[in-house]
């Protein structure tokens, strides 16, 4: 949902894309000179590393199941952070989740613990949890790299295209939390974030 909205905002923003994935070639993506389909496996050092060569940044809308047995997420982070430092690459937004960001602080207290995650909490919900210690796992990995990283957690995402109405808070949930956001809204800030570097090494909650 998302990858395709953003090879679609990003040309229509006269960027030059190289889209990477297993399934590039079958999205009707505008045909254009400043696209370039990149069909390769996610697991795959070299061919992860010619995707990234040359770039300036990489944007990571890594997908996968919900019950915890599929690792895309962590070890292909794990591989894209790695073939970035090879290929001098620094820039990097990518999506996690909603369980990355802190939980509010507690009644009394003006903030809550920066090590307090809600997928951490006991009243997480069941059914996100081994998802959510995925993205934690791949937040992690980004924030003991060198990189300049943004982790942008959205809660349910619809496909749905932009309406360039969102709100949008640093480490936390949005005040105005709906717990959900359009697929292309999630691309439009993370192609606003490019251009603005404002969310440098943070963690982004985002709502419609």
């Amino acid at each position: 949902m998302v990858g395709k909205q953003l090879v679609q905002q990003a040309l229509f923003g006269k960027n030059y894309v190289k889209a990477f994935g297993r399934n590039v070639y079958t999205t009707d993506y505008l045909e254009t000179e400043n696209l370039e389909l990149v069909q390769g496996a996610l697991f795959d050092e070299g061919e992860v590393y010619d995707a990234i060569k040359g770039c300036d940044a990489v944007l990571s809308a890594i997908g996968g199941s919900m019950d915890g047995t599929d690792k895309t997420r962590t070890l292909g982070m794990k591989n894209i952070i790695k073939q970035m430092q090879k290929a001098g690459v620094k820039r990097i937004i990518a999506i996690g989740g909603l369980g990355v960001l802190n939980s509010e602080a507690p009644a009394g207290q003006d903030s809550a613990d920066e090590n307090s995650l809600l997928v951490d909490k006991d009243d997480y919900p069941p059914e996100y949890k081994a998802v959510g210690l995925e993205h934690k796992k791949a937040y992690e990995l980004l924030n003991e790299s060198n990189l300049d990283w943004t982790v942008v957690c959205p809660p349910n995402i619809i496909n749905e295209g932009p309406t360039g109405s969102y709100v949008t808070r640093a480490g936390y949930p949005p005040e105005e939390n709906k717990y959900k956001i359009n697929a292309g809204d999630l691309a439009m800030f993370m192609l606003n974030e490019l251009a603005k570097n404002e969310f440098l090494k943070q963690r982004v909650g985002i709502s419609n």
